[in-house]
């Protein structure tokens, strides 16, 4: 299939639908989640539509957007796939992110780098336990600089102890 050219549009809230069938659920804690990040980082990712406003993709987002009391999100018209394909995609959008999994010491580094620069942890979506539980964790490191290893250990028992219990 070639790649239909996309653009991102405003499209009002109110005449966007909620799938019926949508297997995916979203917990009010979870929209409370997803309107925070949209206040902290903006609506960086649009809402996927069919041409009659059908939500595709972005229904937590959605929810959000009500919450926030929105009248318009970015959307993208995805006018190529088939009724099969929609349904598919629906199922696979959310799906295939699930299947990824972490790099545990690249994640420790960037929450780390994170709590450095006092950023508000919670908004990575991350619970209390897991940001101790990966937090936690400490790899050895080899350092060619002595000044090195005491600045880990300084950041290391920084982020530890602002994420222990």
């Amino acid at each position: 299939m070639e790649n239909p050219k996309l653009k991102i549009v405003s499209w009002p809230l109110e005449s966007l639908l909620p799938y019926a069938r949508n297997a995916r659920t979203h917990s009010d804690g979870q929209v409370a989640q997803i309107a925070a990040s949209i206040l902290e980082f903006g609506f960086n990712n649009p809402v996927l539509v069919d041409a009659g406003g059908g939500i595709i993709a972005g229904h937590g987002r959605v929810l959000a957007a009500r919450k926030l009391a929105y009248t318009e999100v970015p959307a993208i018209m995805l006018k190529h796939l088939t009724e099969n394909q929609r349904r598919a995609f629906m199922l696979a959008d959310n799906k295939l992110a699930l299947n990824a999994g972490w790099d545990l010491e690249m994640l420790r580094l960037e929450l780390e780098a994170l709590v450095e620069q006092h950023m508000d942890l919670q908004l990575t979506g991350f619970d209390e336990k897991e940001l101790h539980e990966v937090l936690a964790q400490s790899e050895p490191k080899h350092f060619a600089d002595p000044d090195e290893r005491s600045e880990e250990r300084r950041v290391g028992k920084e982020c530890r102890s602002r994420w222990s219990p």
